[in-house]
């Protein structure tokens, strides 16, 4: 974008999305760079994060919001009826940035992910299962396949198998 005799000057579709996400972080505040835990807003500041496109299909009594992320990873957010992200799910050649799509559980994350690094050896799948926070991950090199979700906040009858 470039200022010109007090209008704005679109280029391109990229542009645009950059200053919407900007737009959409300054008016939410810290909130809106979060993702699991996050709302609407936070799906679409993710949206923009990634520099993606994202699809929405309405499943029951919850959306599912498919970001196609610029790398070829796509990450799937639950939203749940109330407006907020109870889930995530990630595959594709990169790792998402966890922080980002963990939001306020990153520090929960981290903390378990820390205390199994001592005792795991070699390459496995990592398994978090913490009062308030599961998160479910492996693979390899260009091909990442994980999920995260809050247990307390799954819709009635959706299974952690619904997650993908």
């Amino acid at each position: 974008m470039s200022l010109r005799a007090g209008k704005f000057k679109l280029r391109g579709v990229p542009t645009v999305l950059a200053g919407l996400s900007l737009l959409i972080r300054l008016w939410s505040g810290p909130a809106a760079q979060a993702a699991l835990g996050g709302d609407t807003v936070s799906v679409l500041a993710d949206q923009g994060q990634m520099q993606g496109s994202r699809k929405t299909m309405k499943i029951d009594s919850y959306t599912v919001h498919a970001i196609q992320a610029a790398n070829g990873t796509v990450v799937n957010e639950y939203e749940g009826a109330e407006g907020n992200v109870f889930a995530v799910a990630w595959h594709g050649p990169f790792l998402p940035d966890m922080r980002q799509i963990l939001g306020s559980y990153y520090d929960q994350y981290a903390q378990a992910r820390q205390a199994q690094n001592g005792m795991r050896r070699g390459r496995h799948p990592i398994v978090i299962n913490e009062p308030g926070l599961v998160v479910l991950m492996g693979g390899h090199p260009h091909s990442f396949v994980g999920k995260a979700y809050v247990p307390g906040k799954l819709p009635q009858g959706m299974r952690a198998e619904d997650i993908q």
